[in-house]
């Protein structure tokens, strides 16, 4: 907040003439003219903010004389306009002829700011967060700066940090005990698992935050899949997305703002949206996660959760790497079943994703910078391979340019700390 405006008292005047004057920047003026005063008298200007007095620099000429002057074109030569010569060798030529020269908008960091297409808040972050039963928080090896959180103490101060800097939307993943995992999953659906008490403990807290939760079984499967298994190692498509529903209706009761699918199985968003609107939660989002590819880059995630499959790949239910057109397919499928919000995941490589997105729905996009995207920047920075910092914001604004409105990013509070100034 500003100052408050501060007047300076002039004891031997009796009827001031108050005017508003702006100087350079954010300055805030008010310039106190008496109408008694002489002509030649220097006028007090002060500052707004502050104490400062500045002597106004003029001539005591009248407004007439002043006029007369420009009429008669009675002013000094201007400075004579001097060009910075090149290095010593730098060859003579003749300017190209050009229509155009890009350069031009970008000769001052003023004039690149104005013209700036794409731009960053925090308010564009969602935080992933891991939880976990136990009291202290544990460090991730492979994540630098990311723990596990108990859910009791350290996730409630992880949050008020996060709020802290501007973030206010958070994205809840569970590492469930082994004894509480089975095949079909049950423990997602639990009223009171970990999850739930996590989201009631948080919107007591701090009710005006957004909560997304994670919908899928493979934390809460001992199979480590996102589905339901087969005995003949086939995942459940059907049967899945019938957990799923019980999943997300559980976490719409713990106050849960947004669910998010990542377990790519069929109709699953149409199926959650009709099991949240016939237990009266219509007003709950759905996230899709629309284009999740079978990527090499969540290594550091399923170490930080400790859900890796127990046998093969995902390859059967997430989408494959070589695969662009599918994705429309994948986008035309939820947006036609009720999704609110359609990500993309990973983030970086799969800009053309986005961007394509982007172009075809009018939907919010969303986008997750995964943690081996997170992790190898952490590691560039540590081995003073790249500037951490300056990588790291790159890689958001890169997300934004794309068409992402929304990036789940474990760097969000290290990166609302920079646009805060911190």
């Amino acid at each position: 907040m500003s100052s408050p405006l501060k007047v300076v008292a002039m004891p031997s005047l009796t009827l001031y003439n108050s005017q508003l004057l702006r100087g350079d920047g954010n300055q805030r003026f008010v310039g106190m003219m008496p109408s008694n005063v002489r002509k030649d008298r220097k006028q007090t200007f002060v500052r707004a903010n502050g104490e400062q007095k500045t002597p106004a620099k003029t001539t005591g000429l009248s407004i007439e004389e002043c006029e007369a002057i420009a009429v008669a074109g009675n002013f000094p030569e201007p400075p004579p306009r001097i060009k910075p010569a090149g290095p010593k060798g730098t060859p003579i030529v003749k300017p190209l002829v050009l229509s155009r020269r890009p350069r031009r908008n970008r000769k001052s960091s003023t004039f690149r700011t104005a013209i700036q297409e794409t731009t960053l808040s925090s308010a564009n972050f969602v935080l992933p967060l891991f939880i976990y039963e136990g009291e202290e928080d544990l460090p991730i090896g492979a994540m630098p700066g990311c723990f596990r959180l108990g859910w009791r103490h350290g996730l409630l101060d992880e949050v008020q940090k996060a709020i802290d800097v501007g973030v206010n939307s958070f994205v809840l993943f569970p590492k469930i005990p082994d004894a509480l995992k089975s095949p079909t999953g049950d423990e997602a659906f639990n009223e009171n698992g970990l999850v739930p008490r996590a989201i009631r403990l948080l919107k007591d807290k701090h009710p005006d935050i957004v909560i997304y939760t994670d919908v899928a079984l493979d934390p809460y499967s001992s199979d480590g899949h996102d589905g339901i298994v087969r005995e003949d190692g086939v995942i459940m498509n059907d049967e899945t997305v019938h957990q799923l529903c019980k999943q997300a209706v559980c976490q719409a009761r713990a106050a849960a703002d947004v669910v998010s699918p990542s377990d790519m199985m069929d109709g699953r968003v149409g199926a959650i949206r009709d099991a949240l609107d016939a237990e009266g939660f219509q007003d709950v989002s759905i996230m899709s996660y629309t284009a999740k590819y079978a990527s090499s880059f969540y290594g550091p995630f399923r170490e930080a959760l400790d859900s890796n499959p127990r046998f093969g790949d995902k390859k059967t239910y997430q989408m494959d790497p070589a695969n662009y057109r599918e994705a429309i397919i994948e986008l035309d499928t939820d947006v036609s079943e009720g999704a609110d919000i359609v990500l993309v995941k990973p983030g970086l490589p799969y800009l053309d994703v986005i961007r394509l997105f982007r172009d075809n729905s009018s939907l919010p996009i969303a986008a997750y910078q995964v943690s081996g995207e997170y992790s190898m920047i952490k590691a560039g920075g540590v081995l003073k391979m790249i500037d951490e910092q300056k990588v790291m914001m790159e890689s958001l604004l890169c997300l934004r340019r794309a068409g992402a409105d929304i990036i789940l990013t474990y760097f969000a509070r290290q990166a609302a700390s920079v646009l805060a100034g911190l």
